[in-house]
């Protein structure tokens, strides 16, 4: 009797949850329930970047600020116009990008975007030869991730190498 009475009381209880929610809850996918904060996956994907320079035989990398203002800065210019491109606001580039931002020893450029997760950002670009060679340039010495998501929720990524 008194498992009865527990199902009927969690039963009238979702009943006044509104059917919508339901349909979220069933339809939403996987990468959509959990997003993970922008400075959650940059730091992340500093640390598998450096793990796979490490393991290829290269020097860790240390995160420069003003690299990193010039990667967010085109990860937000990504984000919000959806244009994925190397050429970024009045046709900047990451060398010019990276001047604004206070560096003037920008060395290389990886973006992406869509990825759900560090690592397969990090796969993704190892899977990729310019990628790759950016990420395991052994003359590279500073870098930075940023990392902005879209109204639509897609994040968009660069990645920022400099040698000084």
């Amino acid at each position: 009797m008194q498992k009865n009475q527990s199902l009927v009381r969690r039963l009238a209880a979702l009943a006044l949850i509104p059917a919508a929610a339901f349909i979220v809850l069933a339809f939403a996918a996987p990468a959509e329930a959990a997003v993970v904060s922008t400075s959650t996956l940059q730091t992340q994907i500093v640390s598998l970047s450096n793990q796979q320079r490490v393991a290829h035989g290269c020097k860790a990398l240390r995160v420069n600020a003003d690299l990193l203002w010039a990667a967010r800065g085109h990860s937000k210019f990504m984000a919000t116009t959806g244009v994925f491109s190397h050429v970024g606001a009045r046709k900047s580039t990451f060398v010019t990008r990276a001047r604004a931002a206070g560096y003037t020893a920008a060395r290389s450029e990886n973006i992406a975007y869509g990825y759900r997760s560090a690592r397969e950002v990090v796969n993704a670009w190892m899977k990729s030869p310019g990628h790759r060679a950016n990420l395991l340039d052994c003359g590279a010495k500073t870098f930075a991730v940023g990392v902005v998501y879209a109204s639509n929720g897609n994040p968009y990524y660069t990645q920022e190498f400099g040698s000084r």
